[in-house]
């Protein structure tokens, strides 16, 4: 099997990773952390995300921390954008891109947006139309693509349908989402083998949680059909709010050492990772639960 020689990896711990704690974290630490985390390696970092307090009140700094961040040249500080008011918000904190985001199921589209799919699509396109002519980027979030905690499983031409309206929207490359960690490796391949008949791999990032501890292993697989851009979470911080039972994201620090053994280059320092891993475990104050964590936090005690 002919692996790719690199890969892309967008932390988004600031922003998936924290939506779903219970203790709502200092924006001096949010920024403190964002700042080890650009002196890594890392390329893309989602910093926060603009939606209404009331929905994500453990993010209801965004504004702050994009403005006060210590921007490392040749880093994307991105954040999530769910309408036109935050995309205001996010244009005056002068983020570098803008994430779309939408379900591919109706019943999480309606829990995580409060809209049905439908009425989502004239939302985002006016926001992503917007963003472009304000020379930003604009990713897209698909989520509940391998399965939804309400529906099950979800038919692939409804993913299609919501990836065509997006890239014809304009947006620049998709985020597939494993919201509640349900996919397995047999599952990625048959998605695959129908999504790169319609779009090129470099279009396409997988976002894998590791509810079942199958992360890894879809990612691996995903490798083989050629992908080369993965979002994960320092530590495997994370989860849905609107995703009952999810647990956190597959974790960079083990994506990066994974990649590393294979000969795969990501551009980061696992060292310098791991001590921006230790500061947001110490803030937290609860371990991380991590293969790379566990085995460092047994070493110090």
């Amino acid at each position: 099997m002919s692996y790719p020689d690199k890969v892309t990896i967008k932390e988004v711990g600031p922003r998936d990773g924290l939506q779903n704690e219970k203790e709502i974290l200092d924006a001096k630490n949010k920024i403190e952390w964002i700042n080890l985390l650009s002196q890594s390696g890392l390329s893309y970092i989602e910093i926060t995300s603009f939606v209404h307090p009331k929905w994500i009140p453990q993010l209801s700094d965004a504004k702050k921390v994009a403005k006060e961040i210590s921007r490392k040249p040749g880093v994307t500080y991105a954040a999530l954008v769910p309408n036109m008011h935050g995309l205001e918000a996010a244009l005056e904190a002068n983020v570098d891109e803008v994430s779309v985001f939408m379900s591919a199921s109706e019943s999480h589209n309606l829990k995580n947006i409060n809209k049905s799919i439908g009425d989502t699509f004239p939302v985002l396109e006016k926001v992503v139309q917007t963003a472009k002519k304000e020379h930003k980027m604009v990713r897209g979030y698909v989520s509940t693509v391998f399965g939804c905690p309400y529906e099950g499983r979800v038919a692939i031409d409804q993913v299609l349908k919501v990836c065509d309206s997006l890239f014809d929207m304009g947006i620049s490359d998709i985020s597939l989402g494993d919201t509640i960690g349900v996919a397995n490796p047999r599952q990625v391949e048959e998605m695959l083998n129908i999504l790169l008949k319609r779009y090129e791999a470099s279009l396409l990032a997988l976002h894998f949680h590791d509810t079942r501890g199958m992360a890894l292993a879809n990612i691996i697989k995903s490798l083989d059909y050629g992908i080369t851009t993965f979002d994960s979470s320092i530590g495997g911080l994370g989860g849905c709010p609107y995703a009952p039972g999810a647990s956190g994201n597959v974790a960079t620090d083990d994506l990066v050492h994974m990649l590393e053994k294979m000969g795969i280059e990501t551009g980061i320092d696992l060292d310098k990772l791991l001590k921006a891993a230790s500061y947001i475990q110490e803030t937290l104050k609860k371990p991380l639960q991590s293969h790379l964590m566990s085995m460092y936090n047994q070493t110090i005690t």
